[in-house]
């Protein structure tokens, strides 16, 4: 019997790669999978449309942190923000990689925003990228790595959560791992992580690429010296207050619809504007949104079908009791699982339900057992079509139209991610 898993996979990947639209893609995949798994079609679009729930609150977000992004990029603000990293870099193509990556690793846990960031800071610069010939490609495996490693190496903010989420499914399933003590699982894959970082900037996309430069995303004026007025000190303003809103209610949408609310009280989004700003809004990140609510359907059919229990435990045979084989087979499932469901977040725990026995039976120390969870939970996150590791910097790099989401985002962030996870996830499992 063909695992429905598998099938899912690798036909939402194949349909995606043949630039067959990925909202298409995933239902299509998710159908599929569900049937093969015995769901029917009935059930299968009702599971679909059931589990779509599960990301509600994440697509809500980003429509109204769209809407924000919209309302500042209208502001001056970011044309300050870019002209002073054009005189920071002077041209150096690498450097303004580095330096984005290095601001969006803050998404995720001194302002963890997540995504948001990227709509807002982005398009703004398209123009300075444009007149570098800075390959998009770099700067997709940038905004990848900001979002995803900080969660996969630090143990603060969003990475508190996904460490917290390794410890509390290790210990249900019987070994006792402290939240605290798993960022030292985690070392040797994040190391992998920035070494595919460096690579895909000095080297695989390192070449100068042309771009059309358009009106609406021209490089900066340095002739121009901005000065901030109301709008541009209320804009600032609000997104304090929703990052503030955000930490106190633990409620992203909260603090979206917050910092528009001080926008429309500041004049930042005048009155009669108000319904162009969320179309804009929508406009930019509805697409993800629809995307995120679709991949949480896809991910409860996956579920649904229990393929993913057959597949682990099917791979029992193979590995016999050999930890090499073991551990690379436990992470090549992790990176299927997840370029299907799309989150980390939810792979771990469906993953560490046979993890854990299989790792102990093993002979893996708990430490151990913590990497590859984690490793095999932070595989596919990069490079899957449904993740918002990858759909993010594609809203961002794409708004000329210019930037394709599978072989200019997908397609570099898998290479470049995914196989030094699985190299040093490996080695990480055998020497702890």
């Amino acid at each position: 019997m063909f695992n429905p898993v598998i099938i899912a996979v690798i036909l939402m990947t194949v349909l995606c790669l043949l630039k067959v639209n990925v909202l298409i893609a995933i239902m299509i995949s998710g159908i599929a999978g569900g049937v093969i798994g015995g769901l029917g079609f009935t059930g299968t679009i009702n599971t679909l449309i059931g589990g779509m729930g599960g990301n509600a609150e994440t697509a809500l977000s980003y429509i109204l942190l769209g809407t924000l992004a919209v309302a500042i990029s209208r502001t001056k603000i970011v044309e300050f923000v870019a002209q002073n990293i054009s005189k920071l870099i002077k041209n150096k193509r690498a450097l303004l990689v580095f330096i984005i990556t290095g601001i969006g690793c803050f998404s995720q846990n001194l302002i963890p925003v997540h995504i948001a960031y990227i709509p807002i800071l982005i398009p703004p610069l398209l123009g300075l990228m444009n007149a570098m010939k800075l390959d998009r490609r770099a700067m997709a495996c940038g905004l990848t790595f900001s979002v995803k490693w900080p969660y996969v190496a630090l143990p603060v903010g969003f990475g508190l959560i996904f460490h917290g989420i390794i410890a509390d499914a290790m210990v249900q399933n019987g070994v006792q791992m402290s939240r605290s003590e798993v960022w030292k699982g985690m070392l040797l894959p994040s190391l992998g992580m920035i070494l595919g970082l460096f690579v895909a900037v000095l080297f695989s996309y390192r070449k100068p690429r042309e771009y059309k430069t358009t009106h609406d995303y021209a490089p900066p004026d340095f002739a121009t010296k901005i000065k901030f007025t109301r709008v541009e000190w209320g804009s600032l303003v609000a997104v304090v207050i929703a990052f503030v809103v955000q930490i106190l209610t633990s409620s992203l949408p909260l603090g979206g619809l917050a910092g528009i609310l001080v926008l429309m009280a500041t004049g930042a989004i005048k009155f009669n504007e108000v319904d162009e700003t969320m179309v804009e809004g929508i406009k930019l990140m509805g697409f993800v949104a629809f995307v995120m609510l679709v991949a949480a359907g896809f991910a409860e059919v996956i579920k649904a079908t229990g393929g993913v229990g057959q597949l682990v435990e099917g791979s029992v045979k193979i590995i016999g009791g050999n930890k090499i084989i073991g551990a690379l087979i436990m992470l090549l499932i992790g990176l299927g699982v997840t370029m299907g469901i799309g989150t980390s977040f939810g792979t771990v725990p469906i993953l560490a339900t046979i993890y854990v026995p299989l790792g102990v039976q093993l002979g893996f120390s708990p430490l151990a057992i913590a990497s590859l969870i984690g490793t095999a939970g932070a595989l596919g996150d990069a490079g899957s079509p449904a993740s918002d590791s990858t759909l993010g910097p594609t809203a961002g790099l794409n708004v000329d139209g210019q930037h394709d989401h599978i072989w200019d985002t997908c397609v570099p962030t898998f290479l470049h991610y995914n196989i030094p996870l699985i190299i040093f996830g490996t080695i990480a499992a055998m020497v702890l």
